[in-house]
């Protein structure tokens, strides 16, 4: 069953029987915004990008995105980029996978952003959202919607973090500007 996130809401990421999760994917799903013009209702391609940010306590230890698509210990790994966006059918258009069993120690968080790389704002992006899978059985566990559209490029989505001996998720959903993860880390670190 799938918890919609508000932000700042979090959810623990223990299976329904009790188990601990042991890989999730970090889905991005978006679609281009019909805008009204002379000759009808027409859309442009917007170039979002998921990233994801390794951090040990407060420092950034990793990345993942869309060109370096495995972290360096090759627990966290990038499908790859998509340019356009989805076409309304629902499914992620970036996903970003997390082996929570291959996160060394030292990797306290994940924060997982999207960024808008051609500049244009959310108020151009429709159907957009974050979603946590657990990657084993494809189950979607909780989902994350980018609601109101915005005057923004960015967008801080959620994280991962240790919680005791497992992983919770927070939704964030704070909006920023930039165009990739290197923008937003000024926003990123009073997250943690």
């Amino acid at each position: 069953m799938t918890v919609n996130l508000s932000k700042g809401q979090a959810i623990s990421l223990q299976k329904s029987d009790g188990g601990t999760l042991t890989a999730v994917r970090m889905g991005l799903g978006w679609q281009a915004a019909p805008r009204r013009g002379l000759f009808g209702r027409r859309t442009k391609d917007i170039d979002l990008d998921a990233s994801a940010v390794l951090f040990a306590g407060n420092e950034p230890k990793d990345v993942v995105f869309f060109r370096h698509l495995v972290s360096d210990d090759g627990s966290v790994r990038h499908t790859g980029d998509n340019l356009v966006g989805g076409v309304g059918q629902g499914g992620d258009d970036e996903a970003i996978l997390v082996d929570l069993q291959r996160v060394p120690a030292r990797i306290d968080q994940i924060v997982f952003t999207v960024n808008s790389f051609t500049g244009q704002t959310f108020a151009e992006v429709e159907n957009a959202f974050c979603r946590l899978v657990d990657e084993t059985n494809g189950q979607e566990l909780a989902r994350y919607t980018l609601t109101g559209g915005g005057r923004y490029t960015a967008q801080i989505m959620a994280k991962v973090h240790r919680q005791g001996t497992g992983w919770q998720m927070t939704a964030l959903g704070t909006p920023t500007d930039g165009r990739t993860f290197q923008d937003l880390m000024p926003a990123i670190l009073p997250l943690l």
